[in-house]
């Protein structure tokens, strides 16, 4: 729709710039003739729009999904203001400025946020599909899991997707002492930078439990943000954490990598499951990083 609409507004600029003499639309006083040539750029544009939302619709077709992926809206010029949410402080999180933990971004725009842990399953058919319908996502990777697969990980950077911190080894971080909850942050830090060339700035502790040695821990390796989940999607059903079941606007969604070995279906699967609920109740799928 959003897309649609570009395309008219863009097409009427471009035919009432365009005069019958085709040189040039009379000025504003003070002002240079405008030439056609900004007119025939808008129709270039315009065409463009046009045929990228005919490839989404065609690539929705293709992979089985009830309806067109509604296209997010432009990443705010303001970011929203980060919380830590209420309830999931540590002591002292406000005096020792500890990263903060949300499960969801204060936004008015009608978007949720595509989160994927670890790095298990390792299916070409999800990237293309991905990338076939320009879905964003988040991963949060485990060292141990993506270390022997270094190529499908780029293929996944390449293509748009922000790989963060998720641990070296997915360990129940609270049974740890502070310096091993250091060691495997910073030590996934090192492992990403090294191989993807990026350092994270976002971290989620494996089964999303911390403590204050946690995000102590976090911050001292250059983590500014802990987001968690409000929603949990896998290949045959949603779970929540708020009551009522539904989404909400600003919602993190979590998933895994995971294939058939876990899961009653692959991840195309799951995706699929995804995207028909939050398109059907009118959201967008917005890049995270974009809010933050």
């Amino acid at each position: 729709m959003r897309i649609g609409l570009a395309v008219l507004a863009l097409a009427a600029i471009a035919s009432g710039c365009a005069q019958a003499d085709g040189g040039q639309v009379a000025p504003a006083g003070g002002q240079q003739p405008l030439e056609a040539p900004p007119a025939r750029a808008l129709d270039s544009y315009a065409t463009k729009l046009r045929a990228a939302h005919a490839a989404r619709i065609a690539a929705a077709h293709r992979w089985g999904l009830r309806r067109v992926p509604l296209a997010a809206p432009p990443a705010p010029g303001k970011k929203p203001r980060i919380r830590t949410r209420k309830g999931f402080e540590v002591d002292g999180h406000r005096e020792l400025d500890l990263p903060p933990v949300f499960t969801a971004i204060p936004t008015r725009d009608k978007v949720v946020f595509l989160t994927i842990d670890d790095g298990a399953e390792k299916d070409p058919a999800f990237l293309r599909m991905m990338s076939d319908l320009d879905v964003p996502y988040t991963a949060f990777l485990s060292g141990y899991l993506v270390k022997d697969d270094d190529r499908y990980f780029r293929q996944m950077q390449a293509r748009g997707a922000v790989l963060n911190n998720h641990t070296l080894w997915h360990r129940y971080m609270p049974g740890l002492s502070y310096r091993a909850q250091r060691r495997e942050i910073c030590g996934m830090q090192r492992f990403i930078e090294r191989r993807y060339g990026t350092r994270p700035t976002l971290f989620r502790p494996p089964f999303g439990s911390y403590e204050r040695a946690t995000l102590r821990a976090a911050k001292d390796c250059g983590i500014e943000y802990v987001p968690l989940w409000n929603a949990e999607v896998f290949v045959d059903h949603w779970e929540y954490r708020e009551p009522g079941r539904r989404l909400r606007p600003g919602d993190i969604v979590l998933t895994h990598f995971r294939g058939r070995e876990q899961w009653k279906g692959a991840m195309p699967d799951m995706i699929r499951r995804f995207l028909n609920k939050v398109t059907t109740e009118g959201y967008a799928v917005a890049r995270l990083e974009d809010y933050l």
